[in-house]
């Protein structure tokens, strides 16, 4: 049986929960609803998993906070014998518009720093990654405040469509493929 493990970033705390950065966790939360899977508190962070056709999906909350988050994502991939290729890391990204899906193979971590981690840790910046665009309405110098204030009400309103895509695009990444998926998703 294939096996994936699905990180979603962000940080812990309640002060945390509904900020741009902590997207990964919104996703990965989502997506365990969908499929009745329950986190649980276990060795470097919350895990949940469940099965869907003939795929074990593994998904990693890292209680590390964002930018440690290397260590779970190592620790688990190992713990649970999962290659670098049936990672997928999702994160929140700066860069691209708000709502917009982008998924690689590998890059840069285009200066965030849960990426960079995570690629010191694994030593390679070679991994499956799900960017979801917050957008870059701040003032110069202040991205910082920008992903770690909440979502406004239009983007609440609009993540109430983009997240159950979000979660269609996991569930493709271990049916379809890495190809297939990046194919019917990149962009929307």
């Amino acid at each position: 049986m294939k096996k994936f493990l699905i990180v979603g970033l962000g940080n812990i705390g309640e002060k945390y929960d509904n900020t741009r950065h902590n997207i990964g966790f919104k996703i990965v939360d989502a997506l365990a609803k969908d499929h009745e899977a329950t986190f649980e508190t276990d060795k470097l962070g919350d895990v949940a998993s469940f099965r869907f056709k003939g795929r074990t999906f593994v998904l990693l909350k890292p209680s590390t906070y964002m930018n440690l988050s290397g260590k779970a994502v190592k620790y688990w991939m190992d713990k649970e014998k999962i290659s670098i290729d049936n990672t997928l890391i999702v994160t929140d990204d700066l860069n691209i518009d708000f709502g917009t899906i982008r998924l690689k193979g590998k890059g840069s971590s285009g200066g965030h720093n849960g990426l960079k981690d995570i690629e010191e840790k694994l030593n390679t910046a070679t991994y499956p990654r799900f960017r979801f665009g917050v957008g870059a309405s701040y003032s110069k110098g202040r991205q910082v405040d920008f992903v770690l204030s909440n979502w406004s009400k239009e983007e609440e309103s609009q993540l109430i469509e983009r997240i159950p895509v979000s979660c269609n695009v996991i569930i493709s990444f271990g049916t379809a493929g890495m190809t297939n998926t990046m194919n019917a998703f990149n962009g929307k």
